[in-house]
C-alpha cells in the first residue's frame, strides 16, 4: 500500500522489544537520547493504529489517515527531544502532532483545490495573432490622433482616455458644453476617415 505499513492489519505490528517499559514518556526520552529504535517500535505498535483511529473520527479516509499517522510517527521521531513531559503526557503531545498535520494537510488540499479551480475558471490567452491585431490597431489609432487637430485630440482624449463626462471636459477647457460635443464629433469623423486611410 504506497510503501507505508498497514496499520488496519494487526499482524503487521513491528516486533515489541523485551524488557522495555510500557511507558511511552520513557520510549520518547530513549528515542531523543539514543535514537533508540527498539523504544521507537513500542512507541510506535502503540500509537499508530491509536493515530489512525483519531484521524478517521476527524473525517480522513482510511488510506490518507494511515499516511498521516506515519507522518506524525515519523514528526515524533524527527522531534523526540522537543517533548517535555511536564508541559503534558506522551499521547497528548502524539495526538497535537496528528491533529496539527491534518490541519496542514486539510490547508493544502483546499490550496490546491482553489488552484485546480482558479486554473478551470480563468480565460484561455488570447491567440498570438488577436494580440497582435489588437496591437496594430492602437499603433493606427495612436498614429491617426496625432494627426488630427490639437483642440480635437485634446477633446478625444479627455473624453475616451481619462473618461471625463461633457460637463466636465467643458469646465477644463472653459469652452461652451455645444463646442465640446462639436469638436468631439469632428474628431471622430475625421478619426474614422484616418484609420481608413493608415490601413
Amino acid at each position: 500500500m504506497n510503501g507505508l505499513l498497514d496499520l488496519s492489519d494487526r499482524t503487521t505490528r513491528l516486533p515489541d522489544t523485551i524488557g522495555m517499559s510500557c511507558d511511552p514518556a520513557s520510549w520518547i526520552r530513549a528515542i531523543a537520547e539514543r535514537g533508540d529504535r527498539a523504544a521507537f517500535v513500542s512507541l510506535f505498535n502503540h500509537f499508530a493504529p491509536r493515530v489512525k483511529s483519531f484521524l478517521m473520527r476527524a473525517g480522513l479516509p482510511a488510506e490518507r489517515a494511515e499516511e498521516l499517522a506515519q507522518d506524525t510517527m515519523v514528526m515524533v521521531w524527527r522531534k523526540a527531544a522537543r517533548f517535555d513531559p511536564s508541559a503534558g503526557s506522551a499521547s497528548a503531545w502524539i495526538f497535537t502532532i496528528a491533529r496539527n498535520l491534518r490541519i496542514d494537510a486539510a490547508r493544502r488540499d483546499r490550496l490546491a483545490a482553489a488552484e485546480a479551480d482558479a486554473i478551470e475558471d480563468s480565460p484561455p490567452p488570447p491567440p498570438a495573432d488577436t494580440l497582435f491585431d489588437a496591437m496594430e490597431r492602437a499603433d493606427r489609432v495612436r498614429r491617426a490622433i496625432a494627426l488630427l487637430p490639437a483642440e480635437q485630440a485634446e477633446v478625444l482624449r479627455l473624453s475616451f482616455f481619462d473618461d471625463r463626462p461633457h460637463s466636465e471636459i467643458e469646465r477644463a477647457l472653459g469652452i461652451p458644453l455645444g463646442t465640446v460635443k462639436s469638436r468631439l464629433r469632428l474628431a471622430m469623423a475625421r478619426l474614422r476617415s484616418l484609420l481608413d486611410e493608415l490601413r
